[in-house]
């Protein structure tokens, strides 16, 4: 066979297999990421813990008004102002929105996940642990249980409980 019809061959055969690899995201969803409304007793203790120590970003900020919110069913009659947090400043990002109502936390009151239904934690993986690790030993965060501890021979993992009490888990290379 001559060099140009195995050339056009192969073309021909990539055109087909690699469309089935692609990573391309179902015709229904807008971005790749999700958005998570977490509702906070105190809101700037709730984004200084996730900047500082996390190590997140805040990337915007908005106000619900009471309209709004009655006729999105959001809230019964409260307006409430949102922060958003990513741990990249990107579109797609996944967006971790905190909003407070100033009521008291009841997450405080679980000792651990299995307790209550609902979302108990989140998991974020990280690059390199020692910053993450350095962060909460200097905003003094107390680690649940015996973490940080190695998961295999590669990646740590610490557990943390943020400012109302939900458990974050942080899992990358020591």
């Amino acid at each position: 066979m001559s060099y140009i019809l195995k050339s056009i061959l192969l073309l021909l055969i990539m055109s087909i297999v690699l469309p089935c690899w692609s990573t391309k995201l179902p015709d229904e969803f807008a971005r790749s990421g999700i958005a998570v409304g977490v509702v906070v007793e105190d809101l700037q203790k709730s984004v200084d813990f996730y900047t500082n120590v996390i190590g997140m970003v805040q990337v915007r900020e908005f106000s619900v008004d009471v309209e709004k919110a009655r006729k999105m069913g959001l809230s019964n009659g409260q307006s409430f102002d949102i922060k958003v947090l990513k741990l990249i400043n990107s579109e797609d990002a996944s967006e971790w929105k905190l909003m407070s109502f100033s009521k008291k936390s009841e997450a405080t009151k679980q000792g651990y996940i299995p307790e209550k239904n609902g979302f108990r934690y989140v998991t974020i993986f990280v690059k390199s642990m020692k910053p993450v690790l350095e962060r909460i030993r200097k905003y003094g965060v107390k680690t649940m249980g015996e973490t940080p501890l190695m998961l295999d021979a590669n990646r740590q993992f610490v557990s943390v409980r943020d400012p109302d009490g939900n458990f974050v888990e942080l899992i990358g290379p020591k």
